[in-house]
């Protein structure tokens, strides 16, 4: 009778070990994505840009980098609040939220300790590391990139703590998450304009994982992943989209831009560079929210959060609702080029779902 036990507790833990591995899988994906997509083709055009890049990556580099955004951290909060108090301030009336969830001075001091940590992570992952670039060649890229994923560790832990803080501003009211992020996606902007071209190829990709941990519920993908056992289809679906997520959102957008050549939005044409890296955000953004969708086997994400956020931005940024339609039909056949039946079907339900909610006898109501 105790060796079944001993077997069955055996048993439970290999399983419990399968699924860490599985939710540590996903995160560390995501987290990669960042380092790997750096621009490294423009740093190799001439030997003076490898010698900048090295100057920069080093540690005394970093920590002129870092000093140089701190010093401004408090004034580009400040600025980017402003901006989302002059954007979504009607909307609180609009949408009926309680002004009381929205407090300006715990917002902006949330994100300044989110910077605040990832700058010093951002100048201590490099001290006890030599950074191997002397001259443009493959061996050094291939070098750059090795230590890129070494340093996947400093983005899990800021998309920990940010998946912490988005948590936090859900809680009451999943509308909320809209005034946070848009602070943080200024405080974005902000900063990087106070840096040089190369700080900014750089610090960007630490900067992207802020952004996009706030306006995506990465942290609940993986806490419902961590519901799954190993060889479920979800979660299968899910290991087979993460690493691709980016290579389909831009290959979804340039069809969108295709299609609309002329489109304006708030901030400019789709083409534009700001305007398509928050283009290729919002996508991932949707195929996220049908990863916790499928993953917890309920639209409450779609419904309760993703939904009416958009209903609460898209108007302000002036996105029209077809675009998102066409977004989601091309999105449809992506997961089906991406996955078996099986795999799939895990996910076109919800996607249905957003279908009909984006319908024009839905927004065609919303102004």
């Amino acid at each position: 009778m105790e060796m079944n036990d001993n077997s069955d507790n055996n048993s439970n833990r290999s399983l419990q070990i399968e699924k860490e591995s599985a939710v540590s899988y996903l995160a560390q994906k995501w987290a990669k994505k960042y380092l790997h997509n750096l621009e490294l083709n423009y740093l190799y055009e001439n030997k003076q840009d490898a010698v900048s890049f090295k100057k920069v990556l080093s540690y005394e580099g970093r920590k002129i980098t870092s000093q140089k955004l701190m010093n401004s951290l408090r004034t580009v909060s400040f600025q980017a609040w402003n901006k989302t108090e002059a954007l979504l301030s009607e909307e609180i009336k609009r949408h009926r939220i309680d002004p009381k969830l929205i407090n300006p001075w715990e917002i902006t001091a949330d994100s300044f300790g989110i910077y605040e940590q990832a700058l010093h992570l951002y100048t201590q992952q490099i001290s006890s590391k030599k950074v191997a670039i002397q001259i443009p060649s493959f061996e050094n890229i291939q070098q750059m990139e090795a230590q890129h994923c070494a340093s996947t560790q400093t983005a899990t832990i800021i998309s920990t703590n940010v998946g912490l803080l988005r948590q936090k501003y859900t809680q009451k009211d999943p509308r909320v998450i809209a005034f946070v992020s848009l602070q943080f996606h200024y405080t974005n902007l902000g900063l990087l304009q106070t840096l040089s071209p190369l700080e900014q190829i750089v610090l960007a990709s630490y900067l992207k994982v802020i952004d996009d941990h706030l306006y995506m519920p990465l942290q609940r993908a993986y806490n419902a992943a961590a519901e799954h056992d190993f060889d479920s289809h979800s979660l299968k679906a899910v290991q087979q989209l993460l690493p691709v997520s980016t290579q389909i959102a831009n290959k979804i957008c340039q069809k969108i831009i295709d299609l609309y050549p002329r489109y304006y939005s708030r901030s400019g044409l789709l083409s534009e560079p700001l305007v398509r890296l928050s283009s290729l955000r919002d996508i991932e953004m949707f195929q996220v929210y049908l990863w916790v969708c499928s993953l917890e086997g309920s639209v409450n994400a779609i419904q309760q959060e993703l939904f009416p956020v958009c209903a609460m931005l898209y108007p302000r940024l002036k996105v029209h609702w077809e675009i998102i339609r066409y977004m989601l039909h091309l999105l449809e056949q992506e997961i089906s080029q991406h996955l078996n039946q099986k795999q799939a079907n895990t996910l076109i339900p919800y996607l249905q779902v957003l279908w009909h909610m984006f319908s024009p006898n839905v927004f065609g109501q919303i102004r």
